[in-house]
């Protein structure tokens, strides 16, 4: 049963406001964007940015971090343009300091002495000067600010002003360019004041009312004259020439010392060149004999230590080859002799089982010792048959003849039939088999015979190892891979262990004896079977804790392995994430 909703009353129109579209209807709400909902987007748009600049740094410092280690070239470079830059920038701040001290020591004493001078001449022409006079005053400041700036001096160019001060008051002065007196320092006319000449650092206006550093002098003058009255005289002298060419010096200091800078470094960059060039030299043979070309060789230059290193290298790189040859030699004899003594061994053993076989038949017939001796035959020629086909499977590995015969297999049914052989032998220990099904099929290309003889030497080792304690399979499988767990709770395995579990004919306790009867090249050929499928056969162990044992295998033939769907370590005893 449907039900129609009533549709929602159009607002009303308030008085005034116009409508479009239909008449009678009230204009459709436009939605309008709120305030905080542009502020969300530009917080998004800064927080994107920010991510990206950070990526950019990260990206780049990784990149320079990794120059930085790999490049011996960098880092020489580097530290010694940093090492000489330093050195140059403290001796550039020194020589430059001794400079301008010397420089600005000489203008202060020539200025001095020249306004030492313009005070004697200033004295002789203000004597008897007739304080009453206005215009008299006024006229002899002038013509003695005008005779003091055309004396000049060794000093340079400079500017000069004259104040005439009658008690607390003072007439205007006499300068010789305007801006000067107003920008003589309230401190340096106070020390005036107090009678005696002093001098000061200060920026006065130049004729187009730039401010220029500037030297100042000042010295009271007398007149001779008992009273209040007093004159001062203060001499201005620019420092533009000393400017300039302490300029001129800094940037002659700053080029020199770049120039120097990355001349050091050329030089080094030369020199580690020079020396950095024949060890790389060597990388390369060495990576090139690590590769199997036993022929190469470096060149021998001169007579200089790299010269001796590159005899002493091509040296070295004879006696491997000496020996790995022989090595290989020896090698390709034992296969040799590993494949012709089993070929051999096969025929002698057929004809020695055939009589070993009529024998344990009729051991009924036989007196017990006979009988007994009749079965201890027959059950070691099994074993010495087991060894010699162990032994020929090794060697087709060992000549590369060793092929796979690739097939949609499914693991389960594969698993279940390992366990069903091995049943009988898990009775006999009182071992339990606990198998531990995914609940799905796994099918994977490979070849169910070697496939088949991994698990069930994985599984009749488990059962050998596991001290009557069950033993559990499981298997998994997920996008590009399929796992085979083997577990046991027997004595188990310590690391060094572990590390020796695939060697050939390698046992944990040679005293303890064999009640499997295998030949010791189980687990050696189980690894072999598991790498000529592209996969992983791998161990744990722990003592009194038990042994676990993991294939893991390709789904696809010929796919390489990034992961396993099973661990390594049985689940009830890893560590929880972050447990030390």
């Amino acid at each position: 049963m449907s039900t129609t909703r009533p549709a929602p009353a159009a607002p009303a129109t308030a008085p005034g406001a116009s409508s479009t579209g239909v008449p009678g209807s009230a204009p459709p709400a436009r939605p309008r964007r709120g305030l905080s909902a542009d502020l969300r987007a530009v917080r998004r748009g800064l927080r994107r940015r920010t991510r990206r600049a950070r990526r950019l740094a990260r990206r780049a410092g990784a990149r320079v971090a990794g120059t930085w280690r790999s490049s011996l070239h960098v880092r020489i470079g580097l530290i010694t343009m940093a090492v000489a830059g330093a050195v140059v920038v403290i001796v550039g701040l020194v020589l430059f300091s001794q400079i301008r001290t010397q420089l600005l020591s000489v203008k202060e004493q020539a200025a001095i002495d020249q306004a030492q001078a313009g005070v004697i001449y200033a004295q002789s022409e203000v004597v008897g000067i007739a304080a009453g006079d206005g215009a008299s005053v006024r006229a002899t400041l002038e013509r003695t600010v005008e005779q003091l700036r055309d004396r000049g001096g060794r000093a340079g160019d400079f500017e000069v002003v004259m104040v005439y001060r009658t008690g607390d008051s003072e007439r205007a002065p006499a300068v010789s360019q305007r801006g000067v007196f107003p920008a003589i320092p309230a401190e340096l006319r106070a020390d005036v004041a107090s009678g005696g000449q002093y001098a000061q650092y200060a920026l006065v206006p130049d004729g187009s009312g730039r401010p220029v550093a500037t030297y100042l002098v000042g010295a009271p003058v007398s007149t001779g004259a008992a009273g209040a009255e007093r004159i001062e005289l203060y001499h201005a002298f620019p420092l533009e020439q000393e400017a300039e060419s302490l300029s001129l010096i800094r940037s002659t200091v700053v080029i020199s010392g770049i120039a120097l800078t990355l001349f050091v470094v050329g030089i080094a960059v030369l020199v580690t060149r020079l020396v950095v060039d024949p060890v790389r030299r060597a990388a390369g043979t060495a990576q090139r004999l690590a590769d199997g070309q036993l022929e190469e060789r470096m060149a021998v230059r001169g007579e200089d230590d790299l010269a001796r290193l590159a005899t002493s290298f091509n040296a070295m790189a004879d006696s491997l080859q000496r020996q790995i040859t022989q090595l290989e030699s020896l090698s390709q004899l034992q296969q040799r002799f590993t494949s012709d003594v089993s070929h051999e061994l096969r025929t002698p053993l057929t004809t020695v089982q055939m009589a070993a076989e009529v024998l344990y038949e009729s051991r009924e017939d036989f007196p017990p010792h006979v009988a007994r001796s009749a079965e201890l035959m027959h059950a070691e020629l099994d074993r010495f048959e087991t060894l010699l086909t162990d032994l020929l499977e090794i060697s087709r590995y060992d000549a590369g003849a060793a092929v796979l015969d690739w097939e949609p297999t499914d693991l389960g049914a594969l698993v279940h039939r390992v366990t069903a052989g091995v049943s009988a032998l898990a009775e006999r220990h009182g071992c339990e088999l606990v198998v531990t099904a995914p609940g799905y099929e796994v099918i994977a290309e490979v070849d169910a015979r070697r496939v088949e003889r991994i698990l069930r030497n994985l599984v009749g080792n488990a059962i050998e190892h596991g001290t009557g304690r069950p033993v559990e399979v499981a298997w998994a499988a997920n996008r590009t891979a399929a796992a085979v767990t083997v577990r046991d709770h027997g004595v188990g395995l310590s690391p060094a262990e572990a590390q020796h579990v695939f060697d050939r004919f390698w046992r944990a306790d040679p005293s303890r004896v064999r009640t499997v009867g295998g030949s010791g090249l189980g687990l050696s050929i189980s690894l072999e079977d598991a790498r000529l499928h592209g996969g992983w056969l791998q161990v744990w162990g722990q003592p009194g804790t038990g042994a676990q044992f993991r294939l893991t295998l390709p789904l696809a033939a010929g796919t390489d392995l990034t992961s396993s769907p099973l661990p390594l370590r049985p689940a009830a005893l890893r560590r929880p994430r972050g447990g030390r």
